[in-house]
């Protein structure tokens, strides 16, 4: 087996890992804008109840409604913090993907490159041979003439 197809080979299943990289990368990404989507949501939520509460607070309430607010708005508040908590774990493992797949990128790159560099050499060993064989021909024919 040429030393081409060795390496085209190896270069087949570097890419097929880079591909894999790739899609585990985009999964992730996926994962975090739904992450932001929803930490946006609770934002948006927290604060229409703020408002809400803010009109009836100018009307008055008693001190029940005042706490069950508060309670209410603490509870958001966790569940808003332990959400970004969640998308800060999920920046640091695309982060850490990302570079799994730069580094398999590059090896694929340098593969491809080494593969056609040898490809090249092949084809020059080729084209050098195949010239020499004419040659031998060509002076076979002139010695028989």
């Amino acid at each position: 087996m040429k030393k081409s197809l060795r390496i085209k080979s190896i270069v087949e299943i570097k890419a097929a890992q880079e591909k894999n990289a790739l899609e585990v990368m985009g999964g992730i990404q996926k994962r975090r804008f739904e992450m932001q989507a929803q930490i946006e949501g609770l934002n948006v939520y927290r604060k229409e109840y703020q408002d809400r509460f803010d009109l009836l607070g100018a009307k008055g309430v008693n001190v029940a409604q005042l706490l069950e607010f508060r309670s209410f708005i603490d509870k958001l508040d966790m569940a808003i913090l332990g959400q970004e908590r969640v998308l800060n774990s999920i920046d640091v493992e695309l982060v850490t993907k990302k570079k799994i797949w730069e580094e398999l990128h590059h090896k694929t790159e340098s593969l491809q490159k080494v593969c056609d560099s040898a490809l090249k050499d092949e084809m020059k060993l080729e084209a050098k041979q195949e010239q020499q064989e004419q040659d031998e021909r060509s002076s076979r024919i002139s010695r028989n003439n």
